[in-house]
């Protein structure tokens, strides 16, 4: 079982930048699976990025968001450049560990002038 903690969101305005953190309860190996998803209101959940050995990104944020993991801290990291309204939403921190889905409780992010 793996528990996980996001934090990280909060408000700022476009243009601007935060960086997300999860924290994992237990190490993960580099092989399975870890990523971002947000939701925002009215809206499914989408993915945002993922990483195992190599990374991808969806295209509403390609060039402006990193994905990485410090495997020696149990955390990931996304890293949101350049943000923008549409941004806005609750991020979901998920990893895909011995057969079953995880996911974090979510943290806020509100891009607004």
């Amino acid at each position: 079982q793996v528990q996980l903690v996001e934090s990280g969101g909060g408000l700022v305005q476009p243009g601007g930048s935060l960086r997300l953190s999860c924290v994992a309860s237990r190490s993960i190996d580099i092989m399975y699976r870890m990523g971002w998803y947000r939701q925002a209101p009215g809206k499914q959940r989408e993915l945002v990025a993922t990483i195992t050995s190599t990374t991808n990104y969806a295209d509403s944020v390609e060039g402006r968001f990193t994905i990485s993991r410090d495997n020696t801290k149990n955390t990931l990291y996304l890293q949101m450049n350049s943000l923008k309204d549409e941004d806005t939403a609750v991020y979901y921190c998920n990893v895909g560990w011995s057969g079953r889905v995880y996911w974090g409780q979510g943290t806020q992010v509100t891009v607004s002038s």
